[in-house]
């Protein structure tokens, strides 16, 4: 097997995990800071448990050549789940994905703008209809809450990006450390932020099961193909959180998106599958 087929596979496997997450939110009643904090409690213990027991000898590493970097990953990680979990909370589900489906058009402009990598046509053509999407699905939320949790699901994704291009270019650093420091910023960010922290048993199960493992699982499995692939192709592979999420909500929830949602996802859903296409039959001639 290749690098890039592992790579593909692993990746693959960790953003079908993380599609449940948003089922998970919806399950709970409580502010998106009061889940976000336990969230980040939970990611970090299960992180820091899995060094403690196995890799002690990376943190000793870390400490010596990529502490900056675990610091400037987890502070993006941690912002983008904060962003992550209030858009779910503020919008629909579909929304949400389908404007996080657009990462890799950012993780190619921070990629180019830091990192001086080459901006690729199909990535620019690609993005006019992927904006033009984008607008459709805001145009049709104008109720406040709705085009908060738009702009939110915006940020989100934008700072997903920026955590991929630096994952892409720093291969060598644990995942396992990095998912651990993405936990920890985000409890510390939800906690600066949170007017109440309380929480009753069944939310703390729920949140558990997420924090516990499906998060931190779907995170390290992620970081774990960006040795392998880069940041755009692991954006472009985000197509199956933008399907499989809303089907997760629409079994369990119940809950349909709006013509406008259907309509500009179209237009992102084609968009990515036929940048993915050309992509795959471009590395076959080369």
């Amino acid at each position: 097997m290749t690098n890039n087929a592992k790579g593909l596979i692993i990746t693959s496997l960790g953003i079908l995990i993380m599609s449940l997450e948003s089922l998970f939110i919806r399950l709970t009643t409580i502010s998106p800071i009061t889940f976000s904090f336990y969230l980040g409690i939970f990611m970090f213990f299960s992180m820091a448990g899995t060094l403690l027991v196995n890799k002690k000898e990376s943190l000793r590493e870390i400490r010596k050549n990529s502490f900056s970097i675990v610091l400037l990953c987890g502070l993006f990680m941690g912002s983008a789940n904060v962003f992550f979990i209030s858009a779910i909370k503020s919008t629909t589900v579909a929304n949400v994905v389908l404007i996080f489906g657009t990462s890799a058009l950012f993780s190619s402009f921070f990629a180019y703008l830091f990192y001086k990598v080459k901006i690729e046509k199909n990535i620019l053509i690609a993005s006019f209809f992927m904006f033009v999407g984008l607008f459709i699905i805001f145009s049709d939320e104008l109720g406040i809450g709705n085009l908060r949790g738009n702009i939110y699901a915006l940020l989100c994704t934008m700072f997903f990006s920026l955590y991929f291009v630096v994952l892409s270019k720093y291969t060598e650093i644990n995942r396992v450390v990095l998912t651990a420091a993405g936990g920890l910023s985000l409890a510390l960010i939800a906690f600066v932020l949170a007017d109440s922290i309380s929480i009753d048993l069944y939310t703390l199960g729920t949140i558990a099961i997420m924090g516990l493992l499906i998060t931190p699982i779907s995170r390290v499995l992620i970081g774990h193909g960006t040795r392998y692939i880069n940041a755009s192709e692991v954006s472009l592979l985000m197509i199956i959180e933008t399907l499989m999420a809303p089907i997760w909500v629409w079994i369990f929830l119940k809950e349909m998106p709006s013509f406008n949602t259907f309509v500009g996802g179209s237009i992102i859903m084609i968009t990515l599958l036929t940048n993915s296409v050309y992509k795959l039959r471009r590395k076959e001639i080369i």
